[in-house]
């Protein structure tokens, strides 16, 4: 099994939206590639409601059988029009790829 987490900071203004309504827009936009895309087996994303100035606005947890079903997921063309948003919207973003 492969799991796959990102985090996110988003920008505090972006495309005419607040910060808040951004990571609203991208956990619906991102749990709705379950449907979208197979090889997901499970997928959540949070909304951060920590105030530190280390803690990240927004988290993917996502699983999926094998690395090569990641590569899958990851150029879907449905992951890749989230992805395109995400990057337009974030200021950061640090990513862990593991297998069990």
């Amino acid at each position: 099994m492969v799991k796959h987490i990102v985090l996110w900071k988003l920008k505090e203004n972006a495309e005419g939206r607040t910060r808040q309504q951004n990571a609203t827009l991208l956990k619906q936009e991102l749990e709705a590639l379950k449907k979208k895309i197979p090889v997901i087996t499970h997928i959540e994303v949070g909304i951060n409601f920590n105030n530190s100035e280390a803690a990240y606005d927004l988290a993917l947890y996502m699983e999926c059988k094998t690395a090569q079903d990641l590569q899958v997921y990851q150029h879907h063309p449905e992951h890749v029009k989230v992805a395109e948003m995400v990057s337009r919207l974030r200021e950061s973003r640090v990513v862990v790829d593991y297998e069990l």
